[in-house]
């Protein structure tokens, strides 16, 4: 590795819990140390939030995405999910986010409190957390992965355990002081720092495409945007297919930007209902621009490589495709920027986990079932413990995984199949059937997380006699599991003849801040 490169990442590296330090070090209260106070600007909040669900496989594997293995070409029909992305979370701006700015709130689950009970409170909290715990621990061995490939071509031979160490002890150093104040601003540097690193990519990129491969990528297919196939079969298996991404992106996002306590944290750190807002409709925006970026990158890596199918490029898979650019073909400090930009996915996305678990922890277990409530400082204490615990075993989880092949991850990056129609149902069950108990909840949530494990697991679909099954497209996942919710828990509600007490007082709602 070139010293100017090293260089780079070793002041990246030094620079990020530092300045989460400088920005967070003075805590003094769990809502400010969980919520920021609400006072965080909601421009912060959101790119924090698009900062949060992008990974490093998000920026390796995007520019690939154009291809398709088949030998033809998806092209940038991908961003037809994050158009479903600005749907649902406009939805989640109106339909949930004044409701959780009601009181003191500090979690996603305090209103299933509030509507049903602890218990239920309890059983969605365990739910995220053992969610979170699978799917960021395998994300972050995942993205491992591609740093170890980047590293060991520049000399650098690691373990894939040694990276998941290295990133996890940087990253709770400002996680564990500085809490949501630290991981948000933090966050917005390392948005800037792996955007820039796409321009910049993309200014290589564009002295090293031939002339005329913009028409040429336009002729092949490679600029197509929507999928218009409406056959069943594509429908219930493309992710996509115009409909599968836009209408089940739509109801994914309400459950990963509702339901949710890694977002929903996020915009209740806000000032207001109308900066939350903002900063939720925004995030959509903001993502959907962002994997424009990234496809834009894919379509020139496409003409650089001489206008190959997959078939034809000789790699085992397209997330090769950018690593390889990245690796072979930036001029000095330009590759350094890039792998301190995967390096800043990674750690944003293991920062916001970190704080939204200890939060919910804290708050929805600990407060609720034990029936305490310690001074303040004591519970910054609490949450500063948590966050701890949880780093350790975020690391020890992802330093499990030896293999890149090992089926386990493809399953715990499913993991939200299993359980995001529950959460979101039963939010949509507490506001819209007023009959509906605890005890209703509770089991219509149980039944939806087993079915959605048959689901994930165990059907598949034959798209022709003699084919390969395949499973259903996975933005489907979790509005099959809100429909189950809502017709187990209405069913079970029959057997009651009055309104749930609690509802009404639950679903009030209080004036917006302005």
């Amino acid at each position: 590795m070139h010293p100017v490169d090293l260089a780079i990442i070793v002041v990246y590296l030094a620079a990020m819990p530092a300045i989460g330090v400088l920005v967070g070090r003075k805590q003094r209260s769990a809502a400010d140390y969980f919520i920021g106070e609400r006072n965080l600007p909601w421009w912060a909040v959101c790119f924090s939030i698009v900062a949060t669900e992008t990974s490093t496989l998000t920026v390796i594997s995007t520019p690939g995405l154009i291809w398709a293995a088949s030998g033809n070409y998806n092209g940038f029909t991908y961003l037809q999910l994050p158009f479903g992305y600005i749907i649902g979370r406009t939805l989640v701006s109106f339909i949930l986010l004044p409701r959780y700015f009601k009181g003191k709130q500090s979690t996603a689950y305090a209103f299933l409190g509030e509507r049903f009970g602890s218990t239920m409170q309890g059983v969605s909290s365990v739910a995220f957390i053992v969610t979170r715990l699978l799917a960021e621990g395998v994300r972050l061995f995942a993205g491992a992965i591609p740093i170890q490939l980047i590293l060991s071509h520049y000399g650098l031979h690691t373990q894939y355990w040694q990276i998941v160490v290295v990133l996890t002890a940087l990253t709770v150093i400002y996680a564990l002081v500085g809490g949501i104040k630290a991981v948000v601003w933090v966050d917005v540097i390392q948005l800037s720092v792996y955007v820039g690193g796409a321009v910049i990519a993309l200014i290589v990129l564009a002295t090293k495409v031939p002339s005329g491969w913009v028409s040429r990528a336009s002729d092949a297919g490679v600029f197509k945007l929507f999928d218009f196939n409406f056959s069943g079969l594509h429908l219930l298996t493309s992710q996509y297919a115009f409909l599968t991404a836009v209408v089940g992106g739509a109801i994914f996002t309400m459950a990963s930007h509702g339901a949710d306590q890694l977002i929903v944290q996020r915009f209740l750190a806000c000032r207001s209902v109308k900066d939350g807002r903002k900063a939720l409709i925004g995030s959509g925006v903001a993502v959907t621009i962002q994997f424009a970026l990234f496809l834009l990158i894919g379509a020139m890596l496409w003409a650089h490589n001489g206008f190959r199918n997959f078939k034809e490029l000789g790699v085992k898979s397209t997330d090769d495709i950018f690593t390889n650019f990245i690796i072979g073909e930036l001029p000095v400090g330009v590759a350094g920027l890039l792998i301190a930009a995967i390096l800043a996915s990674t750690m944003g996305a293991l920062a916001s986990a970190l704080n939204a678990l200890s939060n919910s922890t804290v708050a929805d277990l600990y407060q609720r079932f034990t029936s305490r409530k310690p001074e303040d400082s004591k519970l910054l204490r609490h949450g500063r413990v948590w966050t701890l615990v949880w780093a350790v075993v975020f690391a020890v989880f992802a330093s499990l995984f030896s293999s890149k092949n090992n089926p386990v991850i493809e399953q715990g990056l499913s993991i939200t199949g299993y359980t995001y129609g529950a959460m979101l149902g039963a939010f949509l069950l507490g506001l819209w059937i007023k009959r509906a108990r605890q005890l209703d909840a509770i089991i219509a949530f149980v039944v939806t997380v087993a079915v959605m494990a048959y689901v994930v697991l165990g059907v598949k679909i034959p798209p022709s006699p003699g084919a390969k099954p395949v499973v259903l497209a996975f933005p489907w996942y979790t509005l099959l599991g809100v429909v189950i919710t809502l017709v187990v828990g209405g069913l079970l509600s029959l057997r009651h003849r009055t309104v749930d007490p609690k509802a009404d007082a639950a679903n009030v709602k209080e004036a917006e801040p302005v």
